[in-house]
């Protein structure tokens, strides 16, 4: 965190030392990256991505959608789809107004489209068959997505009623979880491993965590079944 110097923001642990959040699935040789935030360029850097094949967007916060602008080199030779709901569409459009227009420019810019996604229907995107869902980010609805038995929810403090059904027979779960004190918009761990339990994952991995949590003494309280994720974890299903 930016002018803190508690233990975690000050640790020499690799595993302390957190971008934000994001996830890219892959399977034969197709990619799908869920939110493209701040430090995206440095997340590609850093872990070799030399292709992409689609994206999608939770919501249009900051920190998921600033990095989009550095999908220009990844989008030369196809144009990427972005996947939306309707509020973030338009505000993909405001922030980011000439991805879209018809004027020609000099420099070059992101080829991408965008698709728009409904929560409940299944899409099919790079390949993968994805299945949005809603979750509450405060007061407002954004998405989480759900492929096969994996399932990933961010920045989120609330599943609605619609939504646990389409979170059934999970075998992993990724979940966000910011801090132990209560937060307006972010689940906070108590009221997580309450959903964690209701949800019924084999295997749940939080994410989003902020400076209040080192990650080994985190990992020491969890529940059997429960861990803190970290910077370039792979998971294989």
């Amino acid at each position: 965190m930016v002018g803190c110097d508690c233990a975690v923001c000050r640790s020499s642990e690799p595993n302390n030392r957190r971008f934000r959040s994001s996830v890219l699935l892959e399977e034969g040789g197709r990619s799908l990256l869920v939110d493209a935030g701040t430090d995206f360029r440095s997340q590609a850097l850093r872990h070799g991505l030399s292709r992409l094949d689609a994206v999608v967007l939770t919501h249009a916060h900051a920190d998921h959608v600033l990095g989009l602008d550095d999908l220009r080199p990844l989008s030369w030779q196809k144009e990427i789809p972005i996947g939306v709901d309707e509020q973030t569409q338009g505000h993909v459009k405001r922030m980011f107004p000439y991805f879209f227009t018809e004027t020609r420019s000099k420099s070059s810019r992101p080829q991408v489209t965008l698709t728009r996604l409904t929560p409940g229907e299944v899409i099919t995107m790079a390949g993968f068959a994805l299945l949005p869902v809603s979750v509450w980010h405060g007061d407002d609805k954004i998405l989480g997505f759900r492929t096969g038995d994996f399932a990933y929810l961010t920045d989120c403090n609330g599943i609605p009623d619609e939504t646990w059904e389409l979170l059934a027979g999970l075998e992993v779960l990724v979940l966000g979880v910011l801090r132990y004190k209560p937060h307006a918009t972010h689940f906070h761990l108590e009221p997580a491993l309450e959903a964690i339990r209701r949800v019924g994952a084999k295997r749940t991995v939080l994410t989003h965590l902020s400076h209040e949590f080192d990650h080994f003494s985190l990992a020491d309280e969890l529940p059997e079944g429960v861990e803190p994720g970290y910077d370039g974890m792979v998971i294989d299903l």
